[in-house]
C-alpha cells in the first residue's frame, strides 16, 4: 500500500511562515496507466468546509499548479530521488487555517493546469496549521 510521512504544520503568526513536507513510498504509478508521470500536491480542508485543492507538482515536466487563494505565497518543490514534495508557505493568513493533506495525482491532471486528487487511497493522514496570533 502507498505510505505517507507528512510534516512541518504548527501554530504560526499572521504574516509568519511554515514549510510542510510529504515523503510518499509504495506508489505504483503503472497501476493507473501512467508510468513515472504522476504528479504530488497539497489540498486542504479547514472545520466545516469543503476540501479545497491548493497545489502540485508534476513529476514528469515539473510543471506547478496553484490554487488562485494561495498564488504568489505558496511555493511547492519536488525531489525527486527521494520522491518528496514540499510546500513553503509565507504571509500566512487566518484563513490558511486547516488540515493539509499531501496527495497523489496519478494520471496528472496537475500536467493540464488542473488541481485534481480523485483516489482517496492517494491521500496522506494530512498535518494541522493554525494561523492565529
Amino acid at each position: 500500500q502507498v505510505q505517507f510521512v507528512e510534516s512541518g504544520g504548527g501554530l504560526v503568526q499572521p504574516g509568519g511562515f511554515l514549510r510542510l513536507s510529504c515523503s510518499v513510498s509504495g506508489f505504483n504509478s503503472e497501476k493507473y496507466g501512467h508510468k513515472d508521470r504522476h504528479a504530488i500536491g497539497w489540498f486542504r480542508q479547514a472545520p466545516g468546509k469543503e476540501r479545497e485543492p491548493a497545489s502540485c507538482i508534476s513529476f514528469w515536466t515539473n510543471r506547478t499548479v496553484y490554487a488562485d487563494s494561495v498564488k504568489g505565497r505558496f511555493t511547492i518543490s519536488r525531489d525527486t530521488t527521494k520522491n518528496t514534495v514540499t510546500l513553503q508557505m509565507n504571509s500566512l493568513r487566518p484563513e490558511d487555517t486547516a488540515v493539509y493533506y499531501c496527495a497523489v495525482d496519478p494520471t496528472n491532471y496537475c500536467e493540464t493546469g488542473a488541481l485534481n486528487f480523485p483516489y482517496e487511497e492517494l491521500w496522506g493522514q494530512g498535518t494541522r496549521v493554525t494561523v492565529s496570533s
